[in-house]
């Protein structure tokens, strides 16, 4: 039976390569973008297989992610798994940020990062319990930050929500075992990805390549196998856990 799968934030850099490798496992996939249908588009003609949907939604707002949710249904025909995934990083260094710019990217950054997700783990959850066959288990996985752990101090808010959705994904694992459903996340350092780019590109490019024994930062693919394998092979005893994907960058 083919796993229907909805990946957020799916048009561009770690969520494009997590609909591929998904893709390539066998998965069809419904893929995500804020607002850029068109990207959106080309990822999914882009994948292997057949079956793929593009959707677009502003998952700020929880009717949205209502109408996110259910177009992957319908596109799909099912959803087995949830790649929590979409996020922001923006910057606003505490000792040189307005108020009014500190209360912004508070509010934008958390709501994106932390609570869309949980607006769609429940109405992923709701799908799975309800579904017109039955419940069937189903896996919640989310892309956190090692940023939770070693501290943001350019991206504070960032840094928070992160460690907020590494908290929702253990408290889910343990709500949701009964129904057979696992909740497992990824915390990643820096990635070679858009977002990343300007810090990386910055004069502070070779302190960040440095931080990880390895030199280097990782790829997005390195993520996106960690992230294919949690949502297709891994056994269901990780529920619950965050694995570190830094390349020795942090160790906790």
């Amino acid at each position: 039976m083919t796993t229907c799968t909805l990946v957020t934030g799916a048009s561009r850099g770690i969520g494009a390569a997590i609909a591929q490798a998904l893709a390539a496992a066998g998965h069809r996939i419904a893929v995500h973008a804020g607002s850029d249908a068109g990207a959106a588009a080309r990822v999914t003609d882009a994948l292997p297989g057949g079956g793929h949907v593009a959707i677009t939604g502003d998952l700020t707002d929880p009717e949205t992610c209502r109408r996110v949710v259910a177009d992957a249904v319908d596109g799909l025909g099912d959803l087995d798994v949830l790649v929590n995934n979409a996020g922001i990083f923006t910057a606003h260094p505490i000792d040189s940020t307005t108020f009014d710019d500190w209360q912004e990217v508070w509010q934008s950054t958390l709501q994106l990062n932390l609570v869309g997700p949980a607006n769609l783990a429940w109405l992923f959850v709701q799908h799975r319990l309800h579904r017109p066959g039955g419940p069937a288990g189903g896996r919640l996985v989310s892309v956190g930050s090692r940023g939770a752990y070693r501290g943001e101090p350019v991206t504070p808010a960032y840094g928070a929500s992160k460690a907020g959705l590494h908290a929702m994904t253990q408290s889910l694992a343990v709500a949701l075992a009964p129904h057979g459903i696992v909740a497992v996340a990824v915390a990643p350092g820096f990635v070679e990805t858009d977002m990343a780019r300007p810090v990386l590109d910055s004069p502070r490019g070779a302190e960040v390549r440095g931080q990880s024994p390895f030199g280097r930062v990782a790829t997005a693919e390195e993520v996106a196998r960690t992230v294919a394998w949690l949502a297709t092979q891994a056994p269901e005893w990780l529920s619950g856990a965050v694995l570190d994907v830094n390349g020795a960058s942090y160790l906790r």
